[in-house]
């Protein structure tokens, strides 16, 4: 299968494990503020890693790894993710997948045959809100509830986080989604950074402050929510 980009090492994207992230091409979201538009927009024309190289490098690092994050794009699109999984966990290691909730019956699989160890799922913004956050004029939020809710289940140790934009998010979307994932495990507000690759460039962050008001807010409904990438 293509993979798209490995990170060798990352103590970022599996929370609490020294980790590889595997990145996989295409998205069926467009959202504006997406850092990674070359997986999502042309996936045919990034280079092309091989499953093989990645696997021996896997291989080679056991025992000193403890993780494999896979993310995207939006991984439950690729037909091969299940044989990816087999041998990523034939070798050992836990699997934290990265989705957007778009393929409840993928995710659903994922878990109930085991085959991944964590989720962690993009809240893109309050249901009233997706259509416009996510690019997508016909989203179809019945799948991302079914997900959500599935998660809210406790079937499998599992994060919920938006990217937090301020042309984009404001105090009623966190009013809305801490009504909406009332009691989930872990909740995390992600400040938006600008970079070359995003889809759309010129959005900005609220300031840490701000972030701290929409925390206060979802703390009324939800016990863990965190904030990254501010200092």
């Amino acid at each position: 299968m293509p993979i798209n980009g490995f990170n060798k090492t990352t103590l970022l994207d599996y929370p609490g494990k020294i980790a590889s992230t595997i990145f996989l091409g295409g998205c069926n979201f467009r959202c504006p503020f997406c850092q990674n538009s070359s997986l999502v927009l042309s996936p045919n024309k990034q280079p092309v890693i091989f499953t093989e190289e990645v696997l021996s490098v896997l291989k080679k690092r056991q025992g000193i790894l403890e993780g494999v994050c896979i993310t995207g794009g939006e991984p439950t699109l690729d037909k091969d993710l299940f044989l990816l999984i087999d041998k990523i966990k034939e070798l050992g290691y836990p699997v934290k997948l990265d989705t957007n909730g778009s393929h409840p019956w993928t995710l659903k699989k994922l878990v109930n045959n085991q085959m991944i160890d964590m989720v962690a799922m993009d809240i893109k913004s309050s249901k009233e809100s997706y259509a416009k956050v996510s690019g997508c004029k016909n989203i179809d939020l019945t799948s991302i509830c079914e997900s959500v809710e599935f998660l809210l289940s406790n079937v499998i140790p599992y994060e919920f986080r938006t990217t937090v934009v301020r042309e984009l998010h404001d105090k009623a979307d966190f009013e809305s989604i801490g009504k909406w994932i009332a009691g989930c495990q872990a909740y995390f507000l992600q400040a938006y950074r600008d970079s070359p690759d995003v889809i759309h460039p010129g959005f900005t962050s609220y300031t840490k402050t701000e972030l701290e008001q929409f925390q206060k807010i979802l703390l009324r409904t939800i016990p863990s929510v965190s904030i990254r990438g501010i200092d």
